[in-house]
C-alpha cells in the first residue's frame, strides 16, 4: 500500500504539473506582475525545482527581452531591469562579470559589488535585511538570461513541499473561489454523502435481496422476469434516466423537487435515479456470485439434514458469497466522497462532484487534483479494509 501510494502521489503530481501550467498565474492571472508571482512561487513552494536540484530559475527576468537590456553605468556592461528586488539567498547568472547593488531594507545603505568570473557563471549572496536591486553584467551572453537562486539542499524541492503540505492537510488554494481547497471540499463532503450512501446501501441492499430471489428460483419465471428487466435497465444510457425523471416525476407530475439542496426533499429524486441506473448490474453480479455456492456440497448436505430453504440461502448461501460481494460493494466505496459527477450537476447538488465538474470548466487545478488524491487514497484505503474483512467473513482466509 505506501510504495503504491507515493507512486499514485508522483504521478498525480506530474501530470497536473503537465497539465496545469503555473500556479501562480492560474491564482493571480496572465496580467500579474513579476513581484507577486514571484512571491506567491516562495509562499506555496513554486519557486523550487520540480523533484530535486541545487539551483532553479527565478521570476526576476521573466519578462526580459534584448530590446530591454539598458547600457550601465560601468563601461561594456548591460543592466539587467529586474521585475522585483532580490532577497536573502545566493544566485548566480551566465556572465563573466557583474555588477551588484545591494540597498538594506533598514536604512536604505547603497553596496555595490563587482564579480568577475572566467569560467562564464557568476555567483553571488545577498545577506539578510539587504536585497539586490540592480544587476549589470558583461560577456557572451546567452539568448536567454536568467537568474537563479539556491536551495536549502538537493531535495529541497517543489514533490518534498507538496508531501510536507499533504501531510499537514494542507491540498493549496483554489483559484476559483480564492479560499483554501481544504475548506471547499468539506463544503462539498457533507451533500455528496447524502447522496451517495442512500444509493449505495439501497442499491446493494435491493441488489442482493433480488439476487437471492434469481438463486432460489433459478430457472423458472422470476429469474428470467428479473433477469429480462435487469438486462434493459443496463441498456439504457444514464443520462436517460437522469432525463427521463426529471421531466416525467419533476417536471410534469411535480413529484419531486427538480434542483437544489434546500431539505432531505431535494434528494429522493436522484437517490432514486441512481438506485434504478444501477440495480441491472447489481443483480446479474449478486445473483451469479449467489450460484456459484448453491452447487457446493454443503448446500446438498443442508438440504439432506432437513434444512428449509430460506435458512439455506441466507444463513450458508448468502454467507459464502459475501467475498465477491464485499470486493463488488468495496470499489464503489471510495466514489462515495468524491461524489456523483452527473447527478449532482443536474440537480444543483452542492457536493464534490458538482465542485469538480466547476472546477475542471475553470481550470482549478489544485481542487481537481485534490479531488483526484482523494479517490487514490481512499481507494487505497478501502482495499486494505477490504483485504481485512475476507478474513472476518471467511475463516479459511489468513492474514499474514
Amino acid at each position: 500500500m505506501l510504495p503504491t501510494t507515493f507512486g499514485v502521489l508522483l504521478l498525480t503530481f506530474l501530470l497536473f504539473h503537465v497539465v496545469g501550467g503555473s500556479p501562480a498565474e492560474v491564482v493571480l492571472g496572465k496580467n500579474a506582475t513579476a513581484e507577486s508571482l514571484g512571491a506567491f512561487d516562495s509562499r506555496y513552494g513554486y519557486d523550487k525545482p520540480l523533484l530535486f536540484g541545487r539551483w532553479t530559475v527565478t521570476r526576476a527576468l521573466s519578462n526580459l527581452s534584448s530590446d530591454k537590456l539598458r547600457p550601465s553605468v560601468e563601461p561594456a556592461m548591460l543592466e539587467l531591469p529586474l521585475g522585483y528586488a532580490l532577497s536573502a539567498g545566493r544566485y548566480r547568472v551566465e556572465a563573466f562579470r557583474a555588477l551588484i547593488t545591494l540597498e538594506q531594507s533598514s536604512d536604505g545603505q547603497i553596496e555595490e559589488v563587482l564579480v568577475d568570473e572566467p569560467a562564464g557563471m557568476i555567483t553571488w549572496a545577498v545577506r539578510k535585511g539587504w536585497k539586490a536591486k540592480c544587476i549589470a553584467v558583461a560577456g557572451e551572453l546567452p539568448e536567454k538570461l536568467s537568474i537563479e537562486k539556491r536551495n536549502a539542499g538537493f531535495l529541497d524541492s517543489q514533490f518534498v513541499h507538496y508531501l510536507a503540505a499533504l501531510l499537514k492537510g494542507d491540498f493549496g488554494v483554489s483559484s476559483e473561489y480564492k479560499l483554501p481547497v481544504t475548506s471547499v471540499l468539506k463544503a462539498g463532503v457533507g451533500p455528496s454523502l447524502s447522496l451517495t450512501i442512500p444509493i449505495l446501501v439501497g442499491g446493494t441492499l435491493i441488489g442482493v435481496m433480488l439476487g437471492l430471489i434469481c438463486a432460489a428460483w433459478r430457472g423458472r419465471a422470476i429469474d428470467y422476469v428479473v433477469l429480462v428487466v435487469s438486462t434493459i435497465l443496463m441498456s439504457v444510457n444514464y443520462v436517460i434516466w437522469v432525463l427521463a425523471g426529471q421531466f416525467l416525476l419533476a417536471y410534469k407530475w411535480r413529484l419531486f423537487p427538480i434542483w437544489g439542496f434546500e431539505s432531505a426533499a431535494f434528494l429522493v429524486l436522484p437517490v432514486l435515479i441512481g438506485i434504478f441506473s444501477g440495480i441491472g448490474r447489481d443483480v446479474r453480479f449478486f445473483r451469479a456470485a449467489i450460484l456459484d455456492e448453491v452447487y457446493k456440497p454443503y448446500v446438498r448436505t443442508a438440504q439432506a439434514k432437513g434444512v428449509s430453504g430460506a435458512r439455506i440461502m441466507v444463513r450458508h448461501v448468502l454467507r459464502n458469497s459475501l467475498i465477491p460481494i464485499v470486493t463488488y460493494v468495496s470499489l464503489s466505496i471510495p466514489f462515495l466522497f468524491t461524489g456523483s459527477l452527473m447527478l449532482e450537476s443536474f440537480f444543483g447538488i452542492p457536493g464534490l462532484g458538482n465542485v469538480s465538474i466547476n472546477a475542471v470548466h475553470s481550470s482549478d487545478m489544485a481542487v481537481v487534483r485534490a479531488v483526484v488524491i482523494m479517490g487514490a487514497l481512499f481507494y487505497q484505503v478501502i482495499n486494505l479494509l477490504t483485504d481485512i474483512c475476507y478474513a472476518w467473513i471467511d475463516p479459511r482466509v489468513r492474514l499474514g
